[in-house]
């Protein structure tokens, strides 16, 4: 069940949004506590937050920076602000789309079926996602397939979606050579041209990334041929070096 945070300070829209999420199969939970809606999303951990802009202590904006600092979580603003120059600062500040009051629902929930099957990669109806906690899990190293995530022991990292595909097809390969031409076809869309610097890049990030979570040296660079990523756990440096003093 995919998970909702509604941040909007008029109860009566908050409940009417939160009904309707939950009468489309969605968990919604409505914000509390106006002075740190980070720490609520946090605690929540959403796949999707509906952010109004006009709030009490801080406006909508300020909260999308606070929440785009870790997290690629889809972002779309509700508001009844009309002008351009406020979607435009919406988009700006992190946000995924805008939609005005009066909230037309059936448009909104157009939205955020598509936005899911987009950020989450399945093209399906709401009731054939995967589980929002559907996870690989390699010797430890864990990816959330609903949170575009990474996680290693208690240190995690926020993928974009290239990244996700890339990290998804190394795990489940894990220990053989995976060539570009493969790699390519992985993040292929048909929307926009994927090229080989693409892919270049995209391996590159992964690589940091893997160094923020302490794990530097994962994805090797085969010659001539592509990647291969290789995670060692503690448990085989320790049955080496055992070997090794027998």
């Amino acid at each position: 069940m995919y998970r909702i945070f509604i941040v909007e300070d008029d109860n009566q829209i908050g409940n009417v949004l939160s009904r309707t999420m939950e009468k489309y199969g969605f968990d919604a939970k409505c914000a509390a506590d106006y002075r740190d809606i980070v720490t609520e999303w946090e605690a929540y951990e959403p796949n999707l937050v509906l952010l109004d802009i006009n709030l009490p202590y801080f406006d909508g904006y300020y909260w999308c920076r606070q929440i785009r600092k870790s997290s690629n979580v889809p972002i779309l603003f509700i508001s009844a602000r009309e002008g351009e120059m406020d979607q435009v600062m919406a988009i700006e500040h992190g946000g995924d789309d805008y939609i005005t009051k009066p909230i037309p629902l059936d448009l909104l929930m157009a939205k955020i079926k598509g936005v899911l099957r987009r950020v989450y990669g399945e093209y399906a109806d709401t009731s054939t996602l995967a589980p929002p906690d559907s996870e690989l899990n390699l010797e430890g190293l864990r990816l959330n397939l609903s949170r575009n995530e990474w996680i290693w022991k208690k240190e995690k990292v926020v993928l974009t979606k290239n990244e996700q595909l890339l990290a998804e097809c190394f795990m489940q390969h894990h220990g053989r050579t995976i060539t570009r031409d493969r790699l390519l076809e992985v993040l292929w869309d048909k929307a926009q041209f994927v090229d080989d610097n693409t892919l270049t890049v995209n391996v590159t990030r992964l690589r940091k990334k893997l160094e923020q979570l302490g794990l530097p040296q994962v994805i090797v660079t085969v010659r001539g041929l592509g990647y291969k990523m290789v995670l060692e756990t503690e448990n085989e440096n320790k049955l080496e070096a055992q070997e090794l003093h027998l």
